[in-house]
């Protein structure tokens, strides 16, 4: 591909501000998009620059562009594209320092992104393929060729895994989620469930190639939740540089879904700032429903998970919550970024089930929601152990039959998140939590957040909560013993070694510190709430 190439795609819609002809005749090797000010250790000779020109402000000296442009120069740069969005224009500045050092210009409106030229690029290049020698290339040719066409066609996963290992004698092969989702397979490779998909996957060693099996990533760059993987079960006697050819096709066709993505969580968040408000108003969630392809109807079931504070934490919640939902054949969902952290997705729990009843009848929403549940637990370890440095915790709603009562289900699926990341920091491991899962005490006060239970047992214990005191702590545990025991002075003298005089003693002090009477219910279990908050 030649820099001329991308002035001619009307869908990238560049201008040329300065060029020669012998420039725009020259070949594209890559692409970089920098804002340094001095990217020339960073490039490769042949390689398209692009700058959203941060780097530069009205206020900089001629020199410091010079600069920039010359370590363009020096590195072999084939030309530089300017984005527009920063300030507006491109300063001419720029176009003066491109004209002196020999660098094609061309300015990127506001509207085309970065990431389309990018793809553009490389898509075309695998077009160029059949056009180069053979022998730089393990696939055969017609082959390249035809991969290329249907990339640029469109083709479905299945089609394009099916031709790339067709001259290879059609083995069984997969395209494998990190999660064990079967993304493409082959007509001779049989369906391959989730869970047993991900053990393959742990257990083989990524880019390994061995007698048995072979399974390699498809772009090295991805996510632990987004990878993908190229699996061949049995043996295959093939060139590793083949497959890796393949795998870059499904690289590239993964991009494609990206971008797709990436501009379907617009709408998502939307969507999820309407349910977070209160009182979002009548007419805008059906509306931002409809926008996410989501029906305007219920019943919905809103998932909100956590993968720590870290920074990067919420783009990798929602990665991996996109993941995750995928496995549920048929039903359509919305996941985006909160801005209170995290990540969270809106599910139609009806779309697609079998027997669906209507729009907000109990019982078929409850049990799609009993299914939807029981997919992602059963998936959940599976989310688990694609990053080993990351415990994900989940919460699930209970259903919200209509748009107005998501913003009820979205505070349940927090709620729930809270407890599972209680539960699960207690014993280091990752929990997903459905608010249907609360029914104990212990369980219920798990999803408060931490100050509020903290000040709860600060001021229900008073005195007592000051656990430093060796004689609080002494009646800290009668109180737990007693209360364990369901009120038995016998059962609690016995169990602590004491005598009952002692015990009736030791709780007397208790209800005169707290202010409680362990005679009524209500004042027992307001203690029994201290206990469980400390």
């Amino acid at each position: 591909m030649h820099v001329e190439d991308l002035l001619r795609l009307e869908s990238l819609d560049l201008t040329l501000l300065w060029g020669s002809p012998p420039l725009l005749a020259r070949e594209i090797s890559g692409v970089t998009a920098t804002d340094l000010e001095d990217p020339g250790r960073f490039l490769q000779r042949g390689e398209i620059v692009l700058s959203g020109l941060v780097w530069w402000s009205a206020a900089d000296e001629e020199a410091k562009t010079d600069r920039f442009v010359a370590a363009l120069r020096d590195a072999g740069a084939a030309a530089l594209l300017a984005g527009e969005e920063t300030h507006g224009t491109v300063p001419e500045v720029l176009v003066d320092a491109c004209r002196r050092h020999g660098i094609a210009l061309l300015s990127v409106p506001v509207h085309t992104s970065f990431r389309a030229i990018t793809d553009t690029v490389y898509l075309r290049q695998w077009g160029d393929l059949s056009r180069r020698p053979a022998d730089h290339y393990a696939l055969p040719e017609n082959v390249r060729g035809e991969l290329s066409r249907l990339l640029a066609d469109g083709a479905d996963p299945d089609t394009l895994l099916t031709r790339a290992v067709a001259h290879l004698g059609a083995p069984p092969c997969y395209v494998l989620s990190a999660t064990g989702r079967t993304v493409a397979r082959t007509p001779a490779a049989p369906r391959l469930p989730a869970r047993q998909a991900a053990r393959r996957l742990k257990a083989a060693a990524p880019f390994a190639a061995a007698p048995a099996s072979t399974t390699l990533r498809v772009d090295p760059d991805a996510s632990p939740y987004g990878q993908w993987y190229l699996h061949l079960p049995g043996p295959v006697d093939a060139p590793p540089r083949m497959l890796h050819e393949i795998a870059e096709v499904f690289a590239q066709y993964r991009q494609g879904l990206l971008r797709r993505r990436a501009a379907a969580r617009v709408p998502a968040t939307k969507l999820l700032e309407l349910a977070a408000a209160p009182r979002p108003g009548s007419a805008p969630l059906p509306a931002a429903l409809r926008a996410c392809g989501l029906p305007d109807h219920g019943p919905y079931t809103v998932i909100a998970v956590s993968m720590g504070a870290e920074e990067g934490a919420a783009e990798a919640g929602a990665e991996a919550l996109d993941e995750l939902l995928r496995h549920l054949p048929g039903r359509r969902f919305a996941t985006a970024r909160l801005a209170t952290g995290g990540a969270a997705a809106v599910i139609a729990t009806d779309s697609g089930a079998p027997g669906a009843g209507a729009p907000g009848a109990g019982a078929p929403a409850a049990g799609a929601l009993g299914a939807v549940v029981a997919t992602l637990k059963g998936l959940w370890p599976t989310l688990d152990a694609c990053d080993d440095a990351t415990l994900p915790y989940g919460g699930i709603s209970t259903p919200a039959a209509g748009p107005q009562e998501l913003n009820g289900a979205l505070e349940q699926a927090r709620y729930a998140l809270t407890a599972a990341v209680r539960a699960g920091s207690a014993d280091g491991t990752a929990q997903l939590t459905a608010v249907e899962d609360l029914t104990t005490l212990d369980a219920l006060l798990a999803g408060i957040p931490a100050d509020v239970r903290t000040a709860f047992g600060v001021h229900a214990l008073g005195p007592l909560a000051d656990d430093t005191n060796p004689s609080h702590r002494m009646l800290l545990e009668t109180l737990d013993t007693f209360l364990a025991h369901n009120g038995s002075w016998a059962r609690t003298a016995e169990a602590l070694h004491l005598h009952v005089n002692t015990v009736h003693y030791r709780i007397g002090r208790v209800e005169l510190l707290t202010g409680r009477d362990l005679a009524r219910l209500d004042h027992k279990l307001d203690l029994k709430a201290a206990l469980l908050c400390r």
